[in-house]
């Protein structure tokens, strides 16, 4: 894992606590209850991919999920800042707790509605977004628009803790923000005296191919304040993480309430995460992603090519997006046919759903072992789909 070899943590062993599994990185730790932990490999050693922050030092914190990892950043952001209000994309989905539902416009639309500390930015989306393709700089237009909601906010005398948001927006749609907009993102609630949250729990550990990190895509310079992650350190297991800074961290710890979860950290979950990591490494499925993806890509292209239904495709490494349209030039969504196609692959034993606001992208986001013949079988038969089954003229979507 070439990115993870820039990284490094520092790690230090609570006072009284003895052997590698009593090791933690900068406080607060977990408070462990688990004595069979000390078999395990030191944290810091299984991390070692975090990336270095402006600050340095990187703490973690283990938990179960990918929803308690965002819920504790969210603590992190109010607690370090002193602010309360949070900044998100449009049809962002961030968990199923109720904080995090409060942040999630994919959930909170269709329950209770928006908190007057929530504040949602347009989706950076360059497809069928405010800004796209044809636009000079949609990096700075999108930008602008997180600095008008900081505007609008200090007017009202509300104060921002966070922007938080998904490297690579999922849920709304696989989607790829121009380059440089995390950057002049985070300079805006930087300035306001809030902190960017980085969500990598979908898009993490080498699925995009070019990096270990989804976040990384806006450019080596760009550090997120906290990073959350889940699903894929335990490959489907529970497992789930936050990295922050120190300064964030002592924050937090400064307010005496430890956080405990009876078990984050536990040895068997630990194990899972430190074997998934090693697989990764020593089967090099980042650069597989990589170059399954790419192939996949130009599979998919290809059938754009013939197909008017198929209006966009995008993504990186093995998260990509198949956008389908009703009218090319209105963008309109094929809501409907998305629906029916699924359901037909999921006749020929192909499990794929769709993502969006309109519910029209196709969502290609299978596990890193996916490999080139799996990529052609599954565009193979989307082909017989779209053109009619045996080679007929109708198609099957008729």
């Amino acid at each position: 894992m070439g990115a993870l070899q820039k990284f490094s943590v520092r790690t230090r062993t609570r006072p009284g606590a003895r052997g590698r599994g009593s090791e933690c990185l900068a406080p607060p730790c977990n408070h462990f209850v688990y004595p069979a932990a000390d078999s395990l490999p030191s944290s810091g050693a299984a991390m070692s991919g975090q990336p270095r922050s402006r600050r340095e030092t990187l703490a973690l914190r283990k938990q179960l999920i990918g929803s308690e990892a965002n819920d504790l950043a969210l603590r992190l952001a109010r607690q370090f800042t002193k602010h309360e209000d949070i900044i998100v994309l449009d049809h962002a989905y961030h968990g199923h707790l109720t904080s995090l539902i409060d942040i999630s416009p994919y959930k909170f639309r269709n329950l209770d509605g928006q908190k007057e500390w929530v504040h949602v930015a347009p989706l950076p989306d360059t497809y069928r977004g405010l800004y796209r393709e044809d636009h000079e700089d949609p990096s700075t237009a999108y930008a602008n628009e997180i600095k008008k909601i900081i505007d609008q906010a200090h007017q009202k005398s509300r104060k921002i803790a966070a922007l938080f948001m998904e490297s690579l927006p999922s849920v709304a749609g696989q989607i790829i923000p121009p380059s440089g907009y995390f950057q002049k993102a985070a300079e805006l609630i930087h300035k306001a005296g809030g902190i960017f949250i980085a969500d990598e729990i979908q898009v993490g550990f080498g699925r995009v191919g070019k990096h270990f990190w989804a976040f990384q895509l806006q450019g080596e310079d760009f550090i997120p304040d906290i990073v959350t992650m889940g699903k894929p350190i335990g490959n489907g297991h529970p497992v789930s993480c936050v990295a922050t800074t120190k300064e964030i961290a002592e924050a937090f710890s400064a307010t005496g309430v430890e956080y405990f979860n009876t078990f984050g950290g536990n040895p068997v979950s630990c194990a899972i995460g430190v074997t998934v990591l090693d697989i990764i490494e020593k089967e090099q499925l980042q650069a597989h992603a990589l170059q399954v993806g790419r192939f996949l890509m130009e599979l998919l292209n290809q059938q754009k090519a013939k197909h008017p239904l198929i209006g966009d495709v995008r993504g990186v490494g093995l998260f990509i997006g198949v956008d389908l349209v009703q009218d090319q030039e209105k963008r309109s969504p094929a809501t409907k046919e998305a629906a029916i196609i699924t359901t037909r692959l999921k006749e020929e034993f192909i499990m794929l759903s769709t993502d969006g606001p309109g519910r029209n992208v196709l969502k290609f986001k299978p596990p890193l072992c996916f490999n080139t013949k799996d990529a052609k079988l599954v565009v193979d038969k989307l082909d017989k789909i779209l053109r009619g089954k045996n080679g007929e003229k109708r198609s099957m979507l008729d």
